[in-house]
């Protein structure tokens, strides 16, 4: 599925995977670096729920958004990491891998924020 989100400056358009309960839940993990894809995370309600990085065996990128797609927080996330949380409420998280297939992408999100 496309998606499209945007920053304060500009907008972006990426190739994601919308999750069903059972991905939510699995997320990056047990997945390959370079075979992974950018996952989509819908809540129904605004939520401050946590994420962690167990068995996920490489960094990512996890973009938390409101409900307009708007971003509201954007962290490097590193593997094997407890927990990970936004300061905001958030509707969406996006989990970017950090790999040859979203280089482009993770850059121009890097140097943003």
């Amino acid at each position: 599925m496309r998606f499209h989100f945007k920053d304060d400056k500009s907008g972006f358009k990426i190739e994601v995977i919308n999750c069903n309960n059972l991905k939510k839940f699995l997320g990056l993990m047990f997945t390959r670096k370079e075979k992974a894809n950018a996952l989509l995370f819908n809540f129904k309600k605004t939520t401050r729920i946590k994420l962690h990085s167990f068995f996920v065996f490489f960094p990512f990128i996890a973009i938390w958004l409101d409900e307009k797609n708007k971003i509201v927080d954007l962290q490097i996330v590193k593997p094997f990491r407890f927990s990970v949380s936004s300061k905001n409420k958030f509707s969406k998280i996006l989990e970017i891998p950090i790999n040859k297939r979203y280089e482009k992408i993770n850059k121009n999100l890097i140097r943003r924020f």
